[in-house]
């Protein structure tokens, strides 16, 4: 019999997930699919869990979390034929979002049993898989502070941007695409590699990338002050980034980026303490998902 495995992290994300099992046996009971649920215990337990899954035959696997669970499961999911399956319950969504996945439990988990399995592109900074953005600079400052906060959720992240902005210093970068073909020196306030079009939210970092192109699009947002805040932030949630002249961005499938000092990077959200040398690449066609969407863009 084909096996599914949900895998819930109580903690992650926001809001309740207490129904979660309840509706799941209902939806999978009419159907010819075993159905598993399980939950994570700690800080990567989510990856074995994944990993044993895929050792053992599973169909797909149903992340219910965060963006932070749903990377975790998805990187043990590389290269297999095992698919990824999102309930989403973050603060983002990033991928969820990026997939077309409803964000209402029920809905998404119809979309899952009425979806079809697509593969799409992964990428790897610093050799650590992430599927939907990282950056340096402004937006992993926030995803920093953002992670240590007591309580999660929109209001909490808009309070934790405004704050960092009052007090961002940008950096100088040393950016070099495709094995030095082009390298040059900027300040930025934020360099971020994307293999979906937003962070989560519907905030649209790169409009126009893709997950199945094979390629990374690199954006290069450079300072800008106050005044021209609420302008960034409405094209960012309006899918028109790309006309600002406040921003480059480019089509890659490898860049390597310098900073003068060691600091957070994020990957889907999740801030992790790097290095001054970050290389982003992009593995094609690495992951299968299901979706609802007749095609993934």
């Amino acid at each position: 019999m084909r096996k599914v495995l949900a895998i819930i992290n109580p903690i992650s994300g926001t809001g309740s997930k207490t129904s979660i099992p309840m509706l799941l046996a209902e939806a999978y009971q009419e159907t010819d699919l075993q159905l598993f649920v399980t939950y994570t215990k700690e800080g990567g337990h989510a990856y074995e869990l994944a990993r044993q899954a895929v050792e053992q035959g599973y169909e797909y696997v149903i992340a219910v979390g965060g963006d932070g669970t749903v990377n975790e499961i998805a990187k043990a999911l590389i290269y297999t034929d095992t698919a990824l399956a999102i309930i989403p319950k973050g603060s983002g969504n990033g991928l969820a979002r990026a997939l077309g996945m409803p964000m209402r439990e029920r809905s998404a988990i119809d979309a899952i049993l009425r979806g079809s399995v697509h593969v799409i592109d992964c990428c790897k900074a610093n050799g650590r898989p992430f599927f939907c953005t990282c950056g340096m600079g402004f937006d992993a400052q926030v995803s920093k502070q953002f992670a240590e906060a007591p309580f999660r959720g929109p209001l909490t992240y808009f309070a934790t941007m405004v704050d960092k902005y009052i007090n961002f210093k940008p950096e100088l970068y040393r950016i070099s695409i495709e094995d030095g073909q082009e390298v040059w020196e900027t300040e930025a306030f934020i360099v971020a590699g994307a293999n979906a079009s937003q962070y989560g939210n519907n905030a649209y970092i790169a409009p126009n990338a893709s997950m199945t192109d094979g390629m990374i699009d690199l954006i290069v947002l450079r300072p800008f002050g106050g005044l021209k805040a609420p302008q960034v932030a409405l094209q960012l949630f309006t899918k028109r980034l790309e006309s600002s002249n406040l921003q480059d961005s480019f089509k890659v499938s490898r860049a390597i980026i310098e900073r003068s000092k060691a600091g957070p990077v994020h990957l889907d959200g999740e801030p992790i303490e790097m290095g001054t040398r970050l290389e982003i690449e992009v593995v094609p066609a690495s992951i299968k998902v299901i979706t609802p969407a007749a095609e993934v863009l």
